[in-house]
């Protein structure tokens, strides 16, 4: 049964109307989620350093006593329009924790601005600086929540048609992996995410087709990775809500994955909504969520060495 804290946090968000109010524009959703950030500080014994992965910028985000030979490559999420670093610093910071691990936080170039594939292609410039760096693929896990999800997915399709070397694994929260929105729940769950109470018609669905795919096909493997070939990829971990519109879109992925022979893990929260992990320390489901996914990106990056 999910928590009061998740009943109540459900209230919250439904009045707050965030992301599905059709007069906020793209700069006030920027400077709504940065402002945010500071109700949700990282938590203490984290150093944050500012840097450049090549020429992208990017933190690192180190908890005190992590090993120096492995890296947590995360992606924001914000439907590839709006976050930052600065938005996703607390998450980061609590994954890397939980996984024992150093982060890489990469601030990707943002549509409208930037249309596909620009956002893919500082993905790619940021997981090669980091090999390059001397950390081994084997010890690099690639994740992110969102559209950031979305990034680690099509990273890995685009590595290996590159030839480069594959990470040791993918973490995805609530990824989206369907531009096309073909699943199912984006219409079953209407009504019922707190985040998304419009689904495919959101406002924000607008904005993805049209800042960030513009004329590109939506079912292009490297913007919608259901379409791509799965076989002889590193594992997948996959955590989604229940009530969200996006579940279908970790449900049909994990399904794409496994029938290519490869592993993806599919945990699905009742009563929890799009990347409820960014609720933390506030929120009890989040909590579990982020200490059942460091200990798979702590066993992963162990296998490594």
């Amino acid at each position: 049964m999910p928590s009061l804290q998740s009943r109540f946090l459900r209230f919250f968000i439904r009045r707050m109307n965030f992301l599905s109010g059709k007069n906020v524009s793209i700069p006030e959703m920027r400077r709504r989620t940065d402002s945010s950030a500071g109700l949700l500080r990282p938590p203490r014994g984290v150093s944050i350093q500012s840097i450049s992965a090549g020429t992208v910028p990017a933190e690192w985000l180190i908890p005190q006593g992590a090993p120096q030979d492995r890296v947590l490559l995360y992606f924001h999420g914000g439907g590839f329009i709006f976050c930052s670093l600065k938005s996703h610093r607390a998450l980061v910071s609590r994954l890397a924790i939980a996984g024992g691990t150093r982060a890489v936080s990469v601030d990707y170039r943002l549509a409208p601005e930037h249309p596909f594939p620009a956002a893919l292609e500082d993905c790619l410039e940021a997981y090669r600086w980091t090999v390059q760096s001397g950390i081994s693929p084997r010890r690099i896990v690639v994740a992110g929540d969102s559209a950031g999800g979305n990034l680690a997915l099509v990273l890995l399709l685009a590595l290996r048609q590159a030839g480069d070397p594959l990470p040791a694994a993918a973490v995805c929260l609530s990824p989206v992996t369907d531009m096309a929105w073909t699943g199912d729940s984006m219409r079953t769950k209407a009504g019922v995410d707190p985040i998304f109470p419009e689904g495919a018609s959101s406002p924000l669905g607008s904005s993805i087709h049209s800042d960030y795919i513009g004329s590109e096909d939506p079912r292009n493997p490297l913007i919608s990775p259901l379409y791509g070939d799965w076989r002889g990829m590193p594992p997948i971990l996959l955590h989604v809500g229940e009530d969200e519109v996006l579940l279908d879109d970790s449900v049909r992925l994990a399904e794409r994955v496994r029938a290519a022979g490869g592993m993806a893990e599919i945990v699905i929260w009742p009563g929890m909504w799009h990347v409820f992990q960014a609720m933390t320390p506030f929120l009890p489901e989040a909590d579990q969520s982020i200490r059942q996914i460091g200990e798979f990106i702590t066993d992963i990056q162990r296998r490594g060495s």
